[in-house]
């Protein structure tokens, strides 16, 4: 069967996540993206974070909804009418907004758009402005406010909106309905139909994108099946047909009957919609041809909220309550081949593969390739080959068309082939490379980008070089997509484009020899040498070339700019080990006549390392003054430069001294000053600035030690404003002085705080100054007044004096006058001060300094006439006012016409004279001396005045203070007090006809608690007939007065007032403080007749308040029933029956609300009379109830009264009539009280089957049970129907039912348990072979099948294992199974299962287990490699026969060397068990192996083997194995001793082995091979001694190369061999004579032309000349360059070199060549 085309899986569970149940379900989680899950709690907000492993993040929010941006940390929220949007990221409120009415549905239609959907609006709110919500459209009647909204959506294009809902629909079903509607046309649709969706999708043949509606649809009670509708909208007509297709029907499982779609979610990436149902199921359509794909049910559980991720395809759901989070995706490898195999559709299958690129349809298009090609329909086999996918893009089809031959005047069929490719996507690299070249050919380039931009082309390096000769730049774009890195960097070389070359290779991480081509560049293209140098000194991870040895090479070519440029990139991060490179850096510039550059490069401030010493030496010398004072730091040095400090910038020598210390400053500014005047003024510029630092004093002695007071003058000047420092001021005054700067000195003396007044003072009436202004500012500021009178006084500088109090302080003239009076002034002086003074002198100081020197007579004309001038200031008319008292110039009229005096200071001043004066006075104060005014009175008896005041003022403060008793003598008599009460009382109070002063003086007796006081004083106000008898404050502040303080009065006060108010005054009486019950009942009673409340309602509610009295306050229902009778009026009645119902009588309750009609109360009557059991009396006032409300529970309630009164005839009836009950909730209720057969009738009226089947098994009517549970189809359903059946023995139904509930993979442990704990094992296997013949059997059923024959049926297992093993859950059968101790069964499932590491194991430690096949069939699939070692051992104490094989299957993957060292552990016999797989791994050439070989060969003395081994493999102890062999017994391993040394070049062992042993031959090769002149000569000397002739011969012949000539003829004349050595001398000779003849042919001398021409070329090749090459290397000269002269250039020996740059020839001259000079090709390129 083919693989399922869907893949499902749960991403992860919000309740495991803390989420608690209530919270997940529609309207408080939300998803609007694969982001975030929000989810909304009773006390904060719960956000999900999806992109980062679901990290929860709780928030202290309350809100009723919240919706999370799908693209932005940006949530709304929602509470009421308000809606509120936040950005998380910023922490800021975005948005607010309060609705006109409550929002019913809202989502995110787009990242930047809110739909909010109303009652009867939709709304959509803009993130990006600050506009409130914009009202769309009004909603459809078809969705009317009984319509629950449950998706919204908004085209992508933003010009569609679609609104859906369901309701309830007639039998029980549920309607779903939408409006789409035209943004702008303004124009809805109705359209009948669940779930809907807009969609994006690219049709073949279409350039522009379509945009379609995709809506599930069907007809309210029509019996046809749903259809699934794909309509293009919004298309232009003019650019064709819309897009559509015939509405296809919707394939229905058999149990969807009252089903119904929540959700249509859009998979972009593959053109697929996925419908959700309420019941789990989803189908999964294909957009462009609407046909349904797979249909399956992946959860039991209602799914609320979906939404899609693009990236993926995959749809995420949420399930309620349990808050699974779910992941649907295409399962893109099986959806060919189970179209194929399963719906049988071809076409369908190979429009999907071609358009999604799925593999399983290869052979549909070969053939339909091969039909097409051979009807010689070219373009529709293209088109198949490009629907195809990469199945058929091969070179062999490119080969197909080309061979078809061109028709003339057409297209050739390759470039038809093409074309059709190029229109449905890219071409692949081959392809790519056969189209370039004709467009190429034709210079088409145009073309060819067009292709390029729009990604046409696969990039490869063959099409960059097809591209590179028409053009670089297309190529460089070429090479980079492809990462050609070599290729790209050439085409930046030709496009000159250095600066790029180095930041490319460093991105890409491409390696490439930098310095040859910069040495290459630096002679072609000095600007683009230095481009590339910048770029490799900035290279990311450091520079990649050695930055002095690149400043070199420019040097070496005068390239001194260039060099400056590439230094002062190299050095711009100014790291301390460049500072031999900074200095020469500025030397260069500085010696090399460009001191301006190096001016500049240290004005930036960029370099700090360099020699700082050096660098100034060289900038005095080039003059640069300034630079050469920056960096001296020697004062002495300082001062040298600074002789020149005339041709520095003023500006220059003042910031300098900023940078020395306060020592050399001021020699330096001594040693400025010493030279003349011409410094003052820049050291004066110095002084202000650095005053602070280097202190005034300091500077001060300066500027006086070179006598420069007018430098001191300007220095001292310029500081003076802002110096705080005293010395400054007094110099900077004294200076003044001394230049004449009068005014400057009063300036100075009038403004400045800082200077010592004692100082100054002196100083100045010392120096005798003509003018003496500005020793009157210092006396002036300072309160030095009576000294400056005294001083001009005593200097006759009277006019001063004048001048002073006129213009300088005439506040001052009383201490002046009182100075003046001291020192006996002349009194017409001191008249015309005043009178000049005239109103600027301060009054009250003036009249107390004549006071205490009794002239205050003197100054009456001077305050009179300032009277007369208008003056209003109290303390003139103070004055004169005692004078006017003094001499008793009528003071009362004064007292009681002047409005300007102070009271506070005439009223002390009278009472010694006139007590009533002192009250007039005071009582003019209008309360500011109050407290004087009351002491004055009850001094002097003044309390009907004071009483009459009292009243007057109206003032609750002043009352305070005369009836309040002082603290700690409350209990004590006050006549004072008694006697101002009965002046008020008496004689004040009724006097008054002002309201507001009666009230006021009330309020005052209340607030002193003088209850009988008030008493009095009321009931002589309104009992005894005054103008306020009839006022209603005062009725009631008596009746309040007495409920305080004798409340016996009350009564009778309430039978003789009529004007009070009466609802306060009895909530006064009827509160906790007073209980005052009777009188607020009686209150109540009067005010409601007629007489007293002329308004019905009023007086009715006087009656509710009386009835309230005796049930809320006197508890006495059974008079309130009484009054109620009296009354007869329904709120009474109604009022009554609460009071009854809180006191727990429900029966009277009842009683009562039936008088007043009122169901108000109905759910605590229901409560109430539930806990009483009276359900008969509570059916009239339910039926009561329900006439004027329709209310859940009332209907709920009666249902449940007919319920428990057994009335199930009339229960029957009302509920099969209208009514608004929740039968779910009662039939529960019924049901859990033991109510079955009530509970029966509820469940088949609303079709809850469920509970039904439930109601059916407690009757024990279990065949009912089970037809009920066939038309609930619910798995908890069947399961509790099942296990009923069971206990009951009905095992026929009990099978039924079990095969519905072992669908379910959840339930079956539930299943089995069950039976088993019952002993029925044979029903339960008999149940479980029939359930795996059920169509949608799952694996869970084949599982315990399996499980149960290991435990009952043993024999059955291997044939179920192998049957039907992939529907097996592998691991909980293979646990079965080795519980049961079934091995093969487990070996066979962990192979079938590659678990092949368990099968192995098992093979191992089980012996029935064990195959030997099987075993090598699993060994090499094993993931742990220790099994393998393990293996190895097993098989060599099991099976060792064996062994050979299982090392033949295990060689590739298993480690020789510690299977080698297994075997030796095992012991000698595992070694030759082992002999021939060693000799089989020996090709690896591992020393263990060799070296385990060598012994068995050793020991087995087979030397051929042995021989074998060592030639062809050297992995081994060579040394130590020639060591074991050279004292073995047979030769012919000896040989191989002397070999292995040979072979490892240990000569002279290996020569004595052979000699010893006479192998002469074996000790000639070995000499030869040697190549040493001395191993060679003790040999021939060997043959010589032991008289080997024909070996001295054959050793001369073979070692000719190595035999010095002179030893052998020696050897040869001592031992007379003359004939031996003859061959040799005449090699000898020959050699000799062809050397002699090449060397002569070589040095003859050539024709002079000739000669001088390869003179002038070598030097010029080597780079000569006479114009001298600028070289940084210290060496006085240079192989190959003339040497530098003097004058030429710059010198720079400093530098130091280790090398030249690559390709330079090194210090010591020319490089070492074998025989003399080098060809001229071999010299070193510059």
């Amino acid at each position: 069967m083919a693989g399922v085309p869907l893949s499902f899986s749960e991403a992860l569970n919000l309740q495991q996540l803390g989420v608690p149940e209530t919270s997940i379900k529609h309207g408080l989680t939300s998803m609007e993206s694969d982001k975030w899950i929000i989810c909304v709690e009773p006390t904060q907000v719960t956000m999900v974070d999806l992109q980062n492993g679901a990290q929860v993040t709780r928030r202290p929010i309350q809100a009723e909804a919240a919706v999370m941006n799908p693209t932005q940390n940006i949530l709304a929220l929602r509470s009421g009418t308000t809606v509120q949007i936040f950005n998380l990221d910023a922490k800021a409120k975005v948005k607010a907004h309060n609705m006109p009415e409550p929002l019913v549905f809202w989502k995110w239609t787009s990242p930047t758009n809110l739909g909010l959907v109303t009652a009867t609006c939709v709304y959509h709110w803009a993130l990006d402005n600050a506009d409130p919500p914009r009202k769309m459209f009004d909603r459809l009647d078809k969705l009317g406010p009984n319509t629950q909204i449950i998706n919204y959506r908004v085209s992508p294009d933003g010009k569609w909106c679609l609104l859906g809902g369901i309701s309830a629909g007639a039998g029980g079903t549920v309607d779903g309905n939408m409006q789409l509607y035209s943004i702008e046309k303004s124009v809805s649709q109705h359209l009948t139909g669940h779930a809907a969706a807009f969609a994006t999708i690219k049709l073949p043949g279409r350039e522009d994108k379509a945009h379609v509606l995709v809506f599930h649809g069907k007809t309210a009670g029509s019996t046809e099946p749903p259809k699934f509708f794909v309509r293009e909208i919004g298309r232009d007509p003019s650019k064709g047909p819309a897009f559509g297709i015939q509405p296809a029907n919707i394939p229905l499982a058999p149990d969807m009957g009252g089903d119904f779609p929540v959700s249509l979610a859009i998979d972009p990436k593959n053109d697929l919609a996925f419908l959700l149902t309420k019941m789990g199921y989803c189908f999964m359509f294909d957009i462009h041809s609407g046909k349904t794909l797979y249909r399956a049910r992946v959860t039991q559980e209602t799914i609320f909220v979906t939404c899609a991720q693009a990236s993926t395809g995959a749809i995420f759901g949420i399930t309620v309550r349990r808050g699974a989070v779910f992941r649907l995706q295409l399962n893109g490898q099986t959806l060919v081949p189970y179209i194929l195999n399963t719906l049988r559709d071809n076409e369908l299958a190979i429009k999907l593969a071609g358009r999604l690129n799925l593999p399983g349809a290869e052979s549909l298009f070969a053939a339909e390739f091969e039909r097409l090609m051979s009807q010689g329909q070219i373009q529709e086999a293209a088109r198949v080959v490009a629907a195809s996918g990469n199945a058929l893009r091969t070179p062999a089809t490119m080969s197909r068309f080309q061979q078809i031959p061109v028709q003339p005047g057409q297209v050739p069929p390759l470039l038809q082939y093409f074309s059709i490719l190029l229109e449905t996507g890219r071409l692949n690299e081959q392809e790519s490379i056969e189209v370039a070249r004709p467009v190429l050919q034709q210079n088409r380039l145009p073309l060819m980008e067009k292709w390029l931009k729009d990604d046409k082309l696969q990039a490869s390096e063959a099409l960059g070089d097809l591209i590179m000769p028409h053009d670089v730049g297309m190529a460089l774009s070429v090479y980079l997509r492809a990462e050609c890195h070599a290729k790209a960097i050439q085409c930046f070389v030709q496009r000159g484009e250095y600066d790029k070359i180095v930041p490319y290779s460093t991105s890409v991480g491409f390696k490439m020899d930098f310095s040859s081509m910069l040495n290459q560049l630096l002679f072609n293209n000095p600007q683009g040498a230095l481009d590339l140098a910048k770029g490799l000194v900035n290279a990311e991870g450091g520079p990649m070339i050695d930055i002095q040895a690149t400043a070199e090479a420019f040097l070496s070519s005068n390239r001194v700019q260039e060099t400056t440029a590439f230094l002062l990139e190299a050095l711009k991060d100014n790291k301390p080990e460049h500072a031999y490179l900074q200095t020469k850096l500025l030397e260069i510039n500085l010696i090399g006549g460009a001191p301006q550059v190096a001016d500049a490069i240290m004005q930036q401030g960029i370099l700090t390392h360099y020699d700082r010493a050096h660098i100034a030496k060289l900038c005095e010398r080039a003059g640069m003054w300034q630079r050469a004072a920056e960096h001296y730091t020697e004062i002495n040095d300082i001062k040298r430069v600074f002789k020149n400090s005339h041709h520095m910038n003023p500006e220059f020598v003042v910031s300098y001294f900023g940078k020395l210390n306060r020592e050399q400053s001021i020699m330096l500014l001594k040693d400025m000053m010493g030279r003349g005047p011409q410094n003052m003024q820049v050291c004066v510029e110095v002084a202000k600035k650095y005053h602070e630092e280097l202190g005034s004093e300091e500077l001060v002695a300066v500027f006086e030690s070179a006598r420069a007071t007018e430098g001191l003058y300007y220095y001292l000047g310029a500081v003076v404003n802002t110096s705080e420092d005293p010395y400054v001021h007094f110099k900077y005054i004294q200076a003044s002085c001394m230049l004449g700067q009068f005014k400057e000195a009063e300036r100075v003396c009038r403004d400045s705080n800082i200077y010592v007044p004692e100082e100054v003072k002196n100083y100045l009436k010392s120096a005798k100054l003509p003018d003496p202004r500005p020793l009157i500012h210092v006396c002036d500021r300072h309160n030095f007044v009576d000294e400056l009178t005294e001083y001009l006084y005593l200097n006759s500088l009277l006019q001063y004096i004048e001048v002073y109090v006129t213009k300088v302080s005439p506040t001052k003239t009383p201490m002046v006058v009182g100075k003046l009076f001291d020192l006996g002034a002349n009194e017409d002086f001191v008249k015309r001060i005043l009178m000049a003074v005239g109103t600027a002198c301060p009054v009250d100081e003036l009249v107390e300094i004549a006071e205490t020197r009794n002239r205050l007579r003197l100054l009456q004309p001077w305050l009179e006439a300032r009277v007369a001038t208008g003056s209003t200031e109290p303390g003139t008319h103070n004055a004169l006012g005692k004078i006017y008292i003094t001499l008793n110039r009528d003071p009362k009229s004064f007292l009681l016409n002047n409005m300007f005096y102070d009271p506070k200071v005439l009223g002390p001043y009278c009472e010694s004279l006139d007590p009533q004066l002192a009250f007039i006075a005071y009582k003019k104060g209008a309360g500011a001396c109050d407290d004087q005014l009351i002491k004055v009175s009850h001094d002097h008896g003044l309390y009907r005045d004071l009483a009459q005041y009292l009243v007057e003022r109206q003032d609750l403060e002043l009352w305070a203070k005369v009836l309040t008793p002082e603290e700690g003598k409350e209990n004590e008599e006050d006549p004072q007090r008694r006697q101002l009460i009965d002046q008020v009382v008496e004689w004040a109070l009724p006097e008054s006809t002002n309201a507001d002063e009666v009230s006021c003086t009330v309020k005052a007796f209340m607030a002193a608690d003088l209850p009988s006081e008030l008493i009095n004083l009321l009931e002589r106000i309104v009992l005894q007939g005054s103008d306020f008898s009839d006022n209603k404050n005062l009725q009631n502040l008596l009746i309040l007065t007495a409920i305080r303080a004798d409340n016996t009065r009350v009564a009778g006060y309430i039978d003789q007032l009529d004007n009070f108010d009466a609802k306060d005054i009895a909530l006064i009486c009827l509160s906790e403080s007073h209980m005052l019950y009777e009188e607020g009942f009686n209150i109540y009673v009067k005010f409601s007749k007629s007489e007293h409340t002329q308004d019905k309602d009023e007086q009715v509610e006087m009656q509710v308040l009386a009835v309230g009295v005796l049930v809320d306050c006197m508890k006495d229902l059974d008079r309130a029933k009484t009054f109620a009778n009296q009354c007869d009026q329904k709120p009474v009645w109604s009022k009554l029956g609460k009071a009854q119902l809180e006191n727990k009588f429900p029966a009277e309750a009842i009683e009562s609300f039936l008088h007043a009609e009122d169901p108000s109360e109905y759910v605590q009557v229901c409560a109430e009379a539930n806990e009483a059991e009276i359900w008969s009396n509570l059916i009239p006032y339910l039926k009561m109830a329900r006439k004027s409300m329709q209310e859940n529970l009332i209907d709920t309630e009666l249902i449940y009264a007919y319920a428990k009164t057994n009335n199930l005839t009339e229960m029957e009836k009302f509920v099969s009539g209208p009514n608004v009950s929740n039968i779910q909730n009662i039939g529960d209720r019924c049901f859990n009280e033991g109510l079955y057969q009530a509970a029966k009738i509820l469940f088949i009226n609303i079709n809850n089957n469920s509970k039904l089947a439930l109601c059916h098994i407690h009757l024990e009517e279990y065949r009912e049970a089970v037809d009920a549970a066939k038309k609930a189809n619910n798995v908890s359903t069947w399961k509790q129907v099942c296990f009923a059946c069971l206990r009951a023995e009905e095992f026929r139904l009990a099978a039924t039912c079990g095969l519905e509930v072992i669908k379910y993979p959840d339930h079956v442990d539930e299943v089995v348990t069950f039976y088993s704990d019952l002993g029925y094992f044979d029903h339960l296997i008999s149940l479980f072979e029939q359930g795996i013949g059920l169509e949608d059997a799952h694996v869970g059923i084949f599982t315990e099948l399996g499980i149960l024959y290991t435990k009952h049926v043993p024999e059955k297992v291997m044939d179920h294992c192998k049957v039907f093993f992939s529907r097996l859950n592998v691991s909980k059968v293979v646990r079965a199974c080795e519980r049961a101790r079934l091995f093969k069964p487990a070996v066979y499932l962990y192979m079938q299962d590659k678990q092949h590491d368990n099968a192995v194991r098992t093979m191992m430690e089980r012996a029935p287990a064990w195959s030997n096949d099987l075993f090598l069939d699993s060994i090499t699939k094993v993931r742990n490699a220790e099994l393998m070692y393990k293996a190895v051992s097993h098989y060599l104490t099991f099976h060792p026969m064996l062994f050979t094989r299982l090392m033949e299957v295990m060689e590739e993957a298993i480690d020789h060397s510690r299977v080698v060292s297994i075997l030796k552990r095992t012991g000698d016999w595992a070694l030759q068990i082992g002999v021939p797989y060693m000799k089989s791994v020996q090709k690896y050439n591992l020393s263990i192996v060799n070296e385990t070989l060598h012994e068995i060969y050793v020991e087995e003395e087979d030397y051929d083997a042995l021989r074998s081994s060592i030639k062809k493999f050297n992995n081994f102890n060579m040394i130590a194995l020639a060591s074991k062999l050279a004292s073995h017994e047979l030769l012919e391993f000896r040989r191989i001793s002397a070999y292995v040394y040979r072979r490892n070049q240990k000569w002279s062992q290996s020569i004595e082995l052979s000699k010893n042993d006479r192998m002469w031959k074996d000790s000639i090769d070995t000499a030869n091979e040697s190549g040493d002149a001395e191993i060679i000569e003790n040999l021939l000397r060997f043959f010589c001694d032991t008289s080997e002739k024909e070996c001295f011969c054959a050793a001369l012949f073979t070692c000719f190369e190595h035999v010095p000539a002179d030893v052998a003829i020696e050897l040869g004349w001592i031992n007379g061999y003359h004939n031996f050595i003859m061959p040799f001398i005449i090699q000898t000779f020959r050699r000799t004579h062809t050397r002699l003849k090449v060397l002569e042919e070589r040095t003859a001398p050539p024709k002079s032309e000739d000669a001088q021409h390869e003179v002038a070329q070598t030097y010029s090749q080597l780079g000569g000349g006479m114009g001298g090459i600028l070289m940084l290397e210290n060496q006085p000269f240079m192989p190959g360059a003339m040497p530098m002269h003097h004058g030429g250039g710059i010198d720079m020996s400093g530098f130091q070199t280790n090398g030249g740059m690559p390709g330079m020839m090194p210090n010591g001259g020319m490089p070492h060549m074998d025989g003399g000079m080098p060809h001229m090709g071999m010299m070193p390129q510059m």
